[in-house]
């Protein structure tokens, strides 16, 4: 296949293009600076509307991954850019591959289990309405803006991605210092759910999303969901390190402010029913195995 990917150059986004091109895959990247194009890249900017879109004549396939990172404090200019690079980017993406000549067969396009808000013990599904507060928000816009792709009988599938677990970073990165210090413990409450899943497995997903015709519309992109308190503990024995203290809400507010309250103190508890409907089977099946092989990259 030849496949077009954004956001090739961030943490899934370079693990799938490591493995399209070992299975014998042609990877043109979408790049912002033309000094940095690789043959065969093609060349965009988002803000500005621009794309080659010649470029994407013919392609089979295109996996849109680009968006600005959520997991710092957010000030309103920081949300701005937030909903306008998730935005901006995948109309720009849908619109333009709906008026190809010869249009790929399917965007794979990333989304996050954030669209459902805070929603405490609810099990949710693919089929639950989206929740409220700002990740709510670019949630839905994020996912409404491929329409033009859909309206053009392109089949896109939405992978609403939990917490990815990966020590070359992200989440677990972050959380990791802590507990090598010996001063890891749960967030908050500690109750709270965290949908998680293997670097591993999101790829292995996005290969099934182009490749399998049954997916379409939102997929949840998550092995599994444990408390806070479960995933801490689970952290702490796959580290060999205690996990004693606690970080109260208070601290993690002064810090983060909005951000701790949507992202770390808030939580969904995600099944992954497309994926199980259609016999998925994850590389990674429990939390254990999972933080096992990220410590293991």
């Amino acid at each position: 296949m030849r496949v077009a990917v954004t956001g090739a150059s961030g943490l899934i986004g370079q693990a799938l293009v490591d493995r399209l091109r070992r299975e014998g895959h042609t990877v043109a990247r979408l790049v912002r600076d033309p000094a940095k194009a690789a043959p065969g890249d093609v060349v965009w900017n988002p803000e500005a509307g621009t794309i080659d879109a010649a470029a994407l004549e013919g392609i089979d396939a295109v996996v849109h991954l680009a968006g600005e990172n959520v997991g710092t404090r957010w000030t309103e200019e920081k949300k701005r850019r937030i909903l306008a690079s998730r935005e901006q980017g995948t109309s720009l993406i849908a619109r333009t591959i709906a008026g190809l000549t010869r249009p790929p067969r399917v965007l794979v396009q990333a989304s996050a289990v954030g669209i459902y808000g805070d929603r405490g013990d609810e099990t949710l599904t693919e089929a639950s309405p989206p929740g409220t507060g700002f990740l709510a928000e670019v949630g839905q816009a994020w996912e409404a803006a491929s329409a033009p792709a859909e309206a053009a009988g392109i089949r896109v599938v939405k992978l609403r991605i939990g917490v990815v677990l990966t020590a070359k970073g992200g989440a677990l990165e972050q959380l990791m210092l802590p507990f090598k210090m010996g001063v890891g413990g749960r967030i908050g409450s500690g109750r709270q759910w965290m949908p998680w899943i293997s670097l591993d497995d999101v790829v292995e997903v996005i290969l099934r999303a182009i490749r399998d015709e049954r997916l379409r519309g939102p997929v949840n992109t998550a092995t599994g969901s444990v408390r806070n308190e479960e995933f801490t503990e689970a952290l702490g024995r796959a580290l060999h390190r205690p996990t004693l203290i606690p970080v109260p809400a208070f601290g993690i507010r002064a810090l983060f402010g909005q951000m701790a309250d949507e992202a770390l103190l808030a939580g969904q508890r995600v099944e992954p029913a497309r994926l199980s409907e259609i016999g998925h089977a994850f590389h990674h099946p429990t939390l254990d195995v999972a933080l096992a092989a990220a410590l293991r990259e």
